[in-house]
């Protein structure tokens, strides 16, 4: 590697990126691990063994805990650090509490994870955590925002780049979120079991305020910033427009926020409150769609990189499948849409498009950017990086594709009536159908994992002979 990629060690705190790097392809393996056989059991039944601990409501959420806040959490804290220091040419503040930052990250995973399997939950979707660990979260986010915004003020370059924007919207709005939706009242100081302060319609209100805007600032916002960093860094080419970038930021923040309730058509909620969210749903669409074409003409005169380099394939897909997702989610708001998709699996197809198809891949373009140059060396097997990204690009398709043809089909069974106004279908029957689909996906998430393992691998090799170069470096230094 370059002689400034060594000044740039030296001037910067890797260690702590070196550290979450690696805890996110491990989570990746594990969570994806997890989904590949809580779907295994959808398809093959056999699989569900006379155990709770390993049942499908059970593992369901170590998987999203592990994929989510695992391994896109790990990935977030690592490029958000990398990319805080490198455009504001200055160190991580306070490093100690950078440290905490990652112990406790990794402890929350851990303890989320056995809780779930021994059966302690609030059975919230997305907020599951019980409330002692809801507590170590906020301490360790408090801190994270205080290192970010630490590193921020002492900047040496009076410009604020996009991306620490970004990165700053999503660490400022999640502490928010999961304050206010994790308000509870323990039954005593020594039981794990707590009340909600919400009930009834503001409970669900409240969840899906919480739940859409974790998917809006957590899974879009935070790896928008990871985008405009990686994807000009990594093509050479400055961000296509500036001035597009600063839009996109302030119109996200501000719509994101309205969007929930679009979840919650055709239930007790008044209907002026789930139309609203619907509209700003549609709204979205705009700044979405422009982010998108603004990372993806950052390549104009680096097209050529498409045909030689797979770390750039990885980005641009995950540019197509963030445009696919953010046109996606508008149309499922429509209230007629809606009457057909929601509660089926065309939502579960909607939600993997965006989590396998613009969060990992992203993240898997921005990690092969970095490893190399925070171990000082070259990857080990471009080939490798190559085939990775085919297998996660034909788990991808298979995975949407299931679930697209599955949630429709559930849909219309679901609400098909016969001649005497009698429905046409039982459940069992809409199960039945559905069979090969879930096969299909199994299969998909299984070439997605292969190609997660593919990485691992890489990776592994790669560090390997980082550190056994940088061993030999400082014998030669000595020895001298």
């Amino acid at each position: 590697m370059s002689t400034s990629v060594a000044a740039a060690s030296e001037q910067y705190d890797y260690d702590i990126i070196k550290k979450f790097s690696v805890m996110a392809i491990v989570w990746a393996v594990v969570g994806m691990s997890v989904g590949v056989y809580i779907a295994s059991e959808l398809a093959w039944p056999f699989l569900n063994f006379d155990s709770p601990y390993i049942s499908f409501g059970r593992f369901r959420p170590v998987h999203t805990s592990a994929v989510i806040f695992g391994f896109g959490g790990s990935a977030l804290f690592a490029t958000s650090y990398y990319v805080v220091q490198r455009t504001c040419q200055a160190r991580l503040w306070a490093p100690g509490l950078a440290t905490f930052t990652f112990w406790g990250w990794q402890a929350i995973i851990v303890l989320a994870a056995v809780s779930y399997v021994l059966g302690y939950s609030q059975g919230r979707e997305y907020a599951e955590m019980e409330w002692p660990i809801d507590i170590l979260i906020e301490l360790v986010w408090v801190s994270y925002l205080a290192v970010f915004v630490g590193t921020i003020m002492q900047r040496k370059q009076p410009h604020i780049y996009v991306a620490n924007w970004f990165y700053l919207g999503f660490i400022l709005a999640t502490a928010l979120l999961h304050t206010f939706n994790n308000i509870a009242v323990p039954v005593d100081l020594f039981s794990m079991k707590s009340y909600s302060l919400f009930s009834g319609t503001q409970d669900a209100m409240t969840q899906w305020w919480y739940g859409h805007n974790s998917v809006g600032f957590f899974l879009t916002a935070a790896f928008l910033g990871m985008m405009y960093y990686f994807v000009p860094k990594h093509a050479g080419r400055p961000v296509y427009s500036y001035r597009l970038s600063i839009v996109h930021f302030w119109a996200l923040c501000f719509m994101y926020m309205w969007v929930g309730t679009h979840h919650l058509h055709w239930t007790a909620l008044p209907d002026w409150a789930s139309t609203l969210g619907a509209t700003f749903s549609i709204m979205l669409l705009l700044p979405s769609w422009g982010g998108m074409i603004n990372g993806i003409m950052t390549l104009s005169g680096a097209w050529d990189k498409l045909r030689t380099d797979p770390i750039m394939r990885f980005m641009i897909v995950a540019l197509s499948f963030y445009g696919m997702s953010t046109f996606e989610g508008p149309l499922m708001s429509l209230k007629d849409v809606n009457a057909l998709s929601h509660y089926t699996d065309w939502t579960v197809g909607h939600v993997h498009s965006g989590a396998l198809g613009w969060v990992a891949m992203i993240s898997f373009g921005s990690l092969y950017h970095m490893v190399p140059r925070l171990w000082k060396t070259e990857m080990y097997s471009i080939r490798l990086i190559n085939a990775h990204f085919w297998l996660a690009t034909i788990g991808v398709l298979l995975y949407i594709t299931a679930m697209w043809i599955s949630g429709i089909t559930q849909g219309l069974m679901w609400r098909a009536f016969d001649d005497f106004g009698n429905l046409q279908y039982s459940f069992i029957e809409s199960v039945e159908a559905m069979h090969p689909f879930y096969a299909m996906r199994a299969i998909g998430g299984m070439f997605f994992l292969t190609g997660m393992c593919l990485m691992a691998i890489n990776v592994y090799v790669t560090i390997r002979r980082g550190v056994r170069a940088a061993t030999v470096d400082r014998v030669v230094v000595a020895a001298a």
